[in-house]
């Protein structure tokens, strides 16, 4: 059972309209956090806010809508964020996608490229001057990592297999995530991606899969955990849930020459992105 900080922590998570970021919002909230839930359809939204009113504090949900595929939404959620918010202690870019039937982006990058690890970057650096003196940023990796094509990352290729392409989008997320040059963190900040545990039992899981897979609460209590818990994660690291320890990712997100070019290729992609 994770252990948490005495004071009140101020958390946003992507995607958490269902799935584990759903339960790992009811999860804080019980504890007494502070929860602004997001979602991309407002009447999920909305719905998910209902559900978990009364929970914790009993104060009212703050919501934030935003599309992710979008970059302008994205900075736009930053922005409505740091305005109506102010500091954040914890960010848990959670928001991700696996099968699509919308598989590239306006830009021409493929959506798990843009919504599974591009916005994301974009969403921390953007929220960085909210961010509190020792806030935590969680990003959800997967043990699923796969190479990088730097021609699809930036839009010049196509990735026809849903898995190979989620699988690379996750592997970028891991490398930005242990690069110390991709976000500026003061000395008691700190980031981490995280594998919450293979085959939960997600909505992603069951329409990607066709499986029901495994209790979620596995992957829920290790973010839990990394999000509020006493003492210091390991920054820039990598946290496999599968292992229940921090263990080596994929050996290009160890290479500093690798994480470069990926992260060259992601600024492409931004700036394609907002030139559309």
């Amino acid at each position: 059972m994770q252990q948490d900080t005495p004071m009140q922590k101020t958390l946003l998570i992507t995607g958490s309209t269902d799935g584990i970021g759903l339960e790992t919002a009811k999860s804080l909230l019980t504890a007494g956090h502070r929860v602004l839930l997001h979602g991309r359809n407002p009447d999920k939204v909305k719905a998910s806010a209902e559900q978990l009113a009364g929970l914790g504090t009993g104060d009212p949900i703050e919501t934030f809508v935003a599309d992710l595929a979008k970059l302008p939404e994205v900075y736009q959620l930053a922005a409505n964020v740091r305005q109506r918010v102010g500091t954040i202690d914890v960010l848990i870019n959670n928001a991700g996608i696996f099968k699509t039937p919308h598989r590239i982006a306006a830009n021409g990058v493929d959506m798990r490229f843009m919504v599974n690890a591009i916005a994301p970057w974009v969403l921390s650096r953007q929220l960085h001057p909210a961010l509190s003196d020792d806030a935590r940023i969680i990003n959800l990796s997967s043990a699923a990592q796969a190479p990088v094509n730097l021609r699809a990352l930036r839009g010049e290729e196509t990735i026809a297999d849903d898995f190979n392409a989620y699988a690379q989008s996750k592997l970028a997320l891991t490398m930005w995530s242990m690069d110390t040059a991709a976000l500026p963190l003061s000395a008691n900040q700190s980031i981490v991606a995280v594998n919450p545990a293979s085959m939960l039992a997600s909505k992603m899981v069951k329409e990607g899969f066709a499986s029901a897979g495994k209790d979620i609460g596995i992957g829920v209590r290790i973010l839990h955990q990394l999000a509020t818990g006493p003492g210091a994660i390991r920054s820039h690291q990598y946290f496999d849930n599968d292992q229940g320890k921090y263990a080596a990712p994929h050996p290009d997100a160890l290479n500093a020459d690798t994480r470069g070019a990926v992260l060259a290729a992601m600024a492409e992609a931004i700036m394609g992105a907002m030139e559309e």
